[in-house]
C-alpha cells in the first residue's frame, strides 16, 4: 500500500482495499463504503465525515493519510471560459490542471508527475526536470477538486498536464482503477484518454490491461531528425519502433490511436513532412490533433500560422486521414501546461 509521512495514503485505495484495512483495525465493513463515499466527494479531513462517530474519525487520522489540495492560483480565461489551477500538494509541490468546455461536455487536463524527466524541447513541463510521481489519490484530487472549484461537472479526462503517465504506469492505472470504479466517480473509460510521448516499453503493459480508454501519442514530427531534436524520448526507440508499436496496439485492442501534433512555425510544419506524416498515420485508421503550439517564454519556438495550418491540414486530408485542428481555449491563461507551475517557481526564488 501507498505511505505518506508514515500512515496509508487512504485516497489512493480500492473500496476492496479499504474494506480490508478496516477489517483489519475491527471495524464494520459498512463504515469503509461510507468513508469511500466520502472520498470519491472530495473529502479533504475527516472531520467532514459527519456521519462517523467521532472516536472513529479520530482513530482513522491516526491511521491514514487524507490531504486536500489547495488551491495556489486559479486562472479564468475571458475568452472561452477555461479554468487553470495551481494547486499545492501535502509537501509543498504544485501541479496543473486546466478545466475546459467542450459541446460534448466539460474536460479536465490532469497532471500525472510534479516535473517531468523527458525534457520535451517545447515543453514547460519539463523545465527544472522531474521531482517526483503522484500518487493516485492526488491524481483523483485533481479531478474532484478541479470540480468543486471550477463548479462544471466533469465528464472527460485527458492525462495531457504535466508529467509522463507511463513513466508513472502503475499509480496511473490504480487512478484509472478508481475514477472509474462504479461505487467512486464512475467516468467511463471511453470518456478518459491517455497521452504519452512514446514509452514503448509500456504498450504491451497496456495492451494486456485492455482499457477501453483512448491512447494520444505525442508525435510532433513524422522523421526521426526532427522528432530526436524536439522530443528526447524518440532517441534510442525512433519512429519506425513508434508506429511499429501503434500498430501493434491497434491490432491486440482494436482501439484507434489518436496522434498528438503540435504545430510549430519552420521546424515540422512543412508539406513534405505532411505527406510523410499521412503515409505513417493511414494504415492505423487514426486521428490526427493538429495543436497550434502555445508559446511559451522560456523556449523559442512559435506556432505556426493559420494558412501553414491550413495548408498541412488540407494534405492530411487529401490523403484520407482523419484530421482536426484542436480549438485553442485558455490562451489568455497560460494554457501550454507547466508555465503557472514554473512562474510560481521563480518567483519563489
Amino acid at each position: 500500500m501507498r505511505t505518506i509521512n508514515d500512515k496509508t495514503d487512504i485516497k489512493s485505495l480500492t473500496p476492496e482495499e479499504l474494506g480490508e484495512a478496516f477489517r483489519e483495525l475491527g471495524l464494520a465493513s459498512y463504515r469503509a463504503k461510507q468513508v469511500f463515499a466520502w472520498l470519491s466527494r472530495g473529502c479533504g479531513d475527516f472531520a467532514e465525515m459527519t456521519d462517523l462517530p467521532k472516536a472513529l474519525r479520530e482513530q482513522l487520522a491516526e491511521s491514514f493519510h487524507l490531504y486536500a489540495p489547495a488551491v495556489m492560483r486559479r486562472l479564468e480565461s475571458a475568452e472561452d471560459g477555461t479554468q487553470k489551477f495551481l494547486w499545492k500538494l501535502h509537501d509543498g509541490n504544485a501541479v496543473e490542471t486546466v478545466v475546459m468546455r467542450y459541446h460534448y461536455g466539460n474536460t479536465v487536463c490532469i497532471s500525472s508527475q510534479v516535473g517531468c524527466r523527458q525534457g520535451c524541447a517545447f515543453c514547460a513541463s519539463a523545465i527544472g526536470g522531474l521531482v517526483r510521481d503522484l500518487t493516485p489519490g492526488e491524481m483523483l484530487d485533481e479531478v474532484l477538486y478541479s470540480e468543486k472549484e471550477s463548479g462544471l461537472e466533469i465528464s472527460h479526462i485527458v492525462l495531457m498536464g504535466i508529467g509522463e503517465p507511463l513513466d508513472n504506469f502503475d499509480n496511473v492505472m490504480r487512478f484509472l482503477e478508481l475514477v472509474n470504479h462504479p461505487r467512486g466517480r464512475n467516468i467511463s473509460m471511453r470518456h478518459i484518454s491517455l497521452s504519452t510521448c512514446g514509452i514503448l516499453e509500456r504498450f504491451e503493459d497496456l495492451e494486456k490491461r485492455d482499457l477501453q480508454l483512448t491512447l494520444s501519442v505525442s508525435l510532433h514530427a513524422p522523421d526521426d531528425a526532427t522528432r530526436s531534436r524536439l522530443m528526447p524520448a524518440n532517441r534510442g526507440r525512433g519512429v519506425d519502433a513508434l508506429f511499429s508499436k501503434c500498430q501493434e496496439y491497434f491490432r491486440v485492442t482494436g482501439r484507434r490511436i489518436s496522434f498528438e501534433y503540435a504545430m510549430i512555425a519552420g521546424v515540422n510544419d512543412s508539406p513534405e513532412q505532411a505527406e510523410l506524416l499521412a503515409r505513417r498515420v493511414k494504415p492505423l485508421a487514426a486521428h490526427v490533433n493538429l495543436i497550434p503550439l502555445n508559446h511559451v517564454d522560456e523556449r523559442s519556438f512559435e506556432p505556426s500560422d493559420e494558412s501553414t495550418i491550413k495548408r498541412f491540414t488540407e494534405i492530411l486530408q487529401k490523403n484520407g486521414v482523419n484530421v482536426t485542428v484542436r480549438r485553442k481555449l485558455g490562451s489568455d491563461v497560460n494554457a501550454s501546461c507547466g508555465q503557472l507551475r514554473r512562474g510560481a517557481a521563480m518567483e519563489a526564488e
